[in-house]
């Protein structure tokens, strides 16, 4: 009991340290590398996410069979959203809640707004800089962006971030907080006792589920997700509109609080580098990963010929994740104010505000969507784990990663919510640094094939 005592304990503190490293890293450079970066491209790119939205939605038909690639730009967007439209648009904001209080929310839709353009870039510059791995195989990625696009000069930078993609995608949230959803709804109430053992027996659990699809390859994935990710969406829509529609009257008070904390400075944690503004920038990092890279090694997979039609496919994700996802979560949770501000607590709040709205059914209704949300990013993580690891250690070994990222749900299942915040948070703000500083330095790429494509 004592030996358990000591490693909870140990599990604490190095939680601790780790979200202290990742409050820094995450400080106003970064934010301003992203959220500036993105609005450069608003403008940039002539405000591509509002004049070809509808045409974007249009692309999502195309389908080119004979062009380099695994999957469709259909199968690319959903499986991307996959990725995205998971846990962190449950836990996600409610931890955003916590550590940056309402206001948080209103940098998360600006956040939004800007990554349908960052995404617009990332997903034409995948198709246009296609590389070859190891096998002959064409793939992309912020990887290949780098080494194809500025050179092999610059190939330091694609191993930089190929390291940090690989620890960047391994789903220590997603584990973390369906085990914590499990806990809440099942085991508790049972007066079942929620030590580490059982963490550990739930987390080895998940792990057995998420291998017989990830074993498959990306093919599996990309058609679970096809399937998935539209029936989970419109249940999750279904369930927050009857709390919204049962608590009309809640309503307005809760669009007030989101826009006055929007620019309440003294919100969040260590001034102005904790504030709303930030800590919106950085969920909505972790939400929708505009600027982080992931998604382009997803769209990198797609059959498509045309790196322009490939980037307005990519430029949908955003506005689903962040836009509506996030929305939906963020009224259901500020409509009965059960959060605690400075406390950063993640799926328990939401369980507790969707069972204060719906009594007796709430808990049950949110777990069947925490648990397709969880298990479809789990998913699309595997595959991007798999292409960062193919990039360092050549085609014939890249599937071993597979058996470490499952290793890692387990790990995830038992650490704290602070560790797993930070980890993931640190990774993703060096993920960043390398594909926001490809995609400015090609954007004038970008600018030039949107001529010529527009004008066809």
């Amino acid at each position: 009991m004592t030996n358990l005592l000591s490693i909870s304990d140990l599990i604490r503190s190095a939680g601790e340290y780790l979200l202290m490293f990742s409050n820094w890293i995450w400080g106003m450079p970064l934010f301003l590398l992203l959220i500036g970066g993105g609005l450069y491209f608003l403008i940039y790119s002539g405000f591509v996410p509002f004049r070809y939205y509808v045409r974007a939605l249009k692309a999502l038909k195309k389908r080119e069979n004979d062009a380099p690639g695994q999957i469709s730009s259909f199968e690319a967007l959903a499986s991307a959203i996959a990725s995205t439209v998971g846990m962190g648009n449950i836990s996600g904001v409610a931890v955003a809640l916590t550590m940056g209080g309402p206001g948080a929310i209103f940098w998360m839709w600006v956040s939004a707004v800007v990554g349908m353009a960052t995404k617009f870039f990332e997903g034409t510059l995948a198709i246009m800089y296609k590389g070859t791995d190891s096998a002959g195989e064409k793939q992309g990625g912020p990887m290949y962006m780098i080494t194809e696009g500025l050179g092999p000069k610059w190939k330091p930078m694609a191993i930089f971030f190929s390291i940090f993609g690989l620890i960047g995608t391994f789903c220590l949230m997603q584990a973390n907080q369906l085990t914590e959803a499990i806990t809440t709804v099942f085991t508790t109430p049972a007066g079942i006792e929620n030590t580490i053992g059982l963490r550990l027996a739930i987390g080895v659990l998940i792990t057995l589920i998420v291998s017989v699809v990830v074993l498959g390859g990306i093919q599996r994935i990309s058609k679970v997700a096809t399937k998935v990710v539209p029936t989970m969406v419109g249940i999750y829509f279904i369930i927050v509109a009857v709390i919204i529609f049962t608590n009309l009257e809640a309503v307005p008070g809760v669009f007030r609080s989101i826009f006055e904390g929007a620019f309440d400075f003294k919100a969040g944690i260590g001034g102005l580098a904790g504030s709303a503004i930030v800590i919106g920038a950085r969920r909505a990092a972790f939400v929708n990963e505009a600027g982080v890279g992931t998604a382009s090694m997803m769209h990198g997979a797609s059959k498509n010929s045309e790196p322009v039609r490939e980037g307005l496919v990519a430029m949908l994700g955003p506005s689903i994740d962040s836009g509506l996802v996030c929305t939906l979560t963020a009224l259901a949770i500020l409509i009965n104010g059960h959060y605690d501000f400075g406390q950063i607590r993640g799926i328990e709040i939401a369980m507790n505000s969707f069972e204060a709205s719906l009594p007796g059914v709430g808990h049950y209704l949110l777990m069947l969507v925490v648990f397709f949300f969880a298990f479809s990013t789990m998913f699309s993580y595997s595959y991007y784990g798999v292409k960062c690891t193919n990039f360092l250690i050549g085609a014939k070994y890249s599937h071993y990663y597979n058996y470490l990222f499952l290793a890692t749900l387990v790990l995830g299942s038992v650490i704290t919510l602070d560790a797993v915040v930070g980890i993931i948070d640190s990774a993703y703000a060096l993920m960043a640094i390398p594909t926001m500083t490809t995609l400015l330095l090609l954007s004038p790429k970008v600018k030039q094939a949107m001529k010529l494509y527009f004008k066809k």
